[in-house]
């Protein structure tokens, strides 16, 4: 199985993943899950077992010469356009970007013809089990006794953090031009100039499918520097902007290079930042191949910049991580350290994983062993990544969950992003599914795609003394109003120097005594009872611009979402009045 496999999952990824996100019908969520949210009128299913085997077969044999590679690529191309699944430049662009590694990838790959029909056909056109599952090992060592936590002593020291996620700078955003336009990202030099009754790209950003200039990226900066003092700071990945089908690894770098110095130039040297990888920091977007991918193919053009450019932040050990598999952990204080993971390994969108989806780099393994050593010598544990967990493969997830449960007295916090939205997921224990054990806070973007206020995120966690918990204490949301910035009342031209301003502190807005596990149960139970707490939580989660109420089958799915931090759970949401697919495309905006 060579090609239409190819072209199948450059479809889902580039035109699945960077739109709102896909439905988790099912428990094991596959690249190919995503097809049905492209747009595509081809339906595999109507195809017999016989002829897709044998198509398949054909296929395998052309893609052995380089010559019916050339072909492939022009034809998927052709097929993109033909779908209108993209405007003609971006489908002749996509497709040769992608081209290489993709077919590299599948070329490593295992998958049979009965193993892809069985996937694109059917379960009764033979067996597809590359996602079998499939487990870490976990240390004899019986997990302690857990002590359910408590709020520290009035006037304990208290750390308070930084938390910055999906920048998302594009070099060509242009202010003037259309904000609407046909292409998956708008604003730009080559969007054109609106006509009438369509919308125009603001000085400081814009509400649409548009990312964020640079001055706006420097304005935060200057803003967060005149904010402090931070403790340090955690900042979870993706820099470029959505133009995915141009490009190169020349920008990636470039881009990774000037957000990295303006950071350590506007908080200086004295703040430590712990940063982590996300998943359009590589080109093509979410190709991440595990370790033991060498040569041009590997991401090591990626992550020994990533290693140069950090380095400033990071100990020796965690670059040599760093520059191994994109993972790293360092102690932040005695008693307190960070993992930083590559949830690029779990991501349902890397097409690398078709080669071996199995704890990629062996980081689950090294997390494993990493706690252990942890709670051996007392310490507590925060862990940062991009990807939120829920939205991971569904062995990969069920992995994590299951660590984290074993360690729970160790992980104090979980840090993400990606969903560009502010939310959570909650853990439950496995033997009392009664019991929550952790949350996984979703911290909003800077960027405003789509249809967002820029905004940050400042955590305050339990501080730096004997005994501390290290857990989250509060959080606050600060968001820059784009309405307010890009017209100042009078004049009506840009604000020059726009602050941003809080939106709101969590416990304050909640009406909660901390954000302890126990506290955000209890909120969701609020959030069924009382809609005006519900509707609050969703005005926050979309940073203050937000169209329409949430209700009714929207509002049920919604809080089921917010229940779980397992991918295989979310299946559960599906049944709320067949809602979930809308919801999740529309709020959930898993975006490349």
């Amino acid at each position: 199985m060579r090609l239409p496999l190819a072209v199948l999952v450059s479809f889902s990824v580039v035109f699945g993943s960077c739109s709102p996100a896909p439905d988790p019908e099912q428990n094991r969520l596959t690249f190919f899950e995503h097809l049905g949210h492209t747009g595509l009128k081809f339906n595999w299913r109507n195809l017999t077992c016989p002829t897709c085997k044998a198509l398949f077969v054909i296929l395998d044999i052309a893609l052995l010469s380089d010559t019916n590679e050339e072909h492939v690529a022009r034809t998927a191309g052709e097929v993109c356009i033909r779908l209108h699944l993209a405007e003609e430049r971006v489908c002749r662009s996509i497709t040769e970007l992608f081209r290489e590694d993709f077919i590299r990838a599948l070329q490593r790959s295992l998958l049979l013809p009965r193993e892809a029909c069985a996937l694109l056909v059917g379960p009764s056109c033979g067996k597809y089990d590359i996602y079998a599952p499939w487990n870490v090992t976990l240390p004899g060592i019986p997990k302690p006794p857990v002590t359910p936590p408590s709020p520290p002593k009035p006037g304990s020291p208290q750390s308070r953090i930084l938390f910055l996620t999906d920048i998302h700078w594009d070099q060509e955003y242009t202010a003037g031009t259309t904000a609407d336009c046909k292409e998956p990202l708008c604003c730009r030099k080559d969007s054109g100039f609106p006509s009438w009754r369509r919308r125009e790209a603001g000085y400081w950003g814009t509400y649409g499918k548009c990312d964020l200039p640079l001055r706006t990226v420097e304005n935060l900066l200057e803003n967060v520097a005149a904010a402090g003092a931070w403790d340090w700071v955690y900042w979870t990945g993706d820099i470029p902007a959505h133009n995915i089908w141009s490009q190169t690894r020349t920008q990636q770098l470039s881009e990774l290079t000037v957000i990295s110095r303006l950071i350590h130039k506007h908080l200086g040297p004295k703040v430590k930042v712990y940063p982590a990888v996300g998943n359009h920091e590589s080109t093509p977007v979410n190709s991440f191949p595990p370790p033991f991918i060498h040569g041009n193919r590997s991401s090591s053009w990626l992550y020994n910049t990533m290693a140069e450019e950090w380095s400033p932040w990071l100990s020796e050990q965690a670059v040599t991580t760093l520059r191994h598999g994109g993972f790293y952990t360092m102690e932040i204080q005695p008693g307190l350290r960070v993992v930083s993971l590559n949830m690029n390994f779990c991501a349902p969108e890397n097409f690398w994983l078709l080669v071996n989806s199995t704890d990629p780099a062996d980081q689950l393994q090294w997390l494993v062993h990493v706690l252990q050593e942890s709670e051996l010598k007392g310490e507590k544990v925060h862990i940062i990544g991009h990807i939120p967990p829920g939205l991971c493969l569904s062995s990969w997830s069920w992995n994590y969950y299951h660590i984290i449960n074993r360690y729970e007295s160790t992980v104090t916090g979980q840090f993400f992003g990606h969903t560009h939205m502010d939310e959570f997921e909650m853990f439950f224990d496995e033997a009392d599914k009664t019991r929550p054990f952790g949350v996984a806070f979703i911290a909003p973007s800077i960027t405003t795609y789509v249809d967002l206020n820029p905004g940050y995120r400042v955590y305050y966690v339990d501080g730096n003394y004997k005994g501390s918990s290290r857990l989250v204490l509060d959080h606050e949301t600060y968001i820059l109003n784009l309405t307010e910035a890009n017209h100042s009342p009078g004049s009506g031209k840009p604000v020059q120097d726009p602050k941003w301003e809080l939106l709101y502190r969590a416990r304050e807005a909640y009406a909660l005594p901390s954000l302890f596990p126990a506290d955000l149960d209890t909120l969701i139970q609020t959030f069924v009872k009382d809609d005006r707490f519900f509707q609050k939580f969703w005005y926050f989660k979309h940073k203050g611009h937000v169209s329409e109420p949430c209700k009714d089958a929207c509002k049920t799915t919604e809080i089921c979402l917010l229940r779980s931090g397992l991918q295989e759970d979310l299946g559960k949401c599906t049944g709320h009045h067949g809602f979930v697919k809308k919801l999740i495309r529309s709020t959930r905006k898993i975006v490349c």
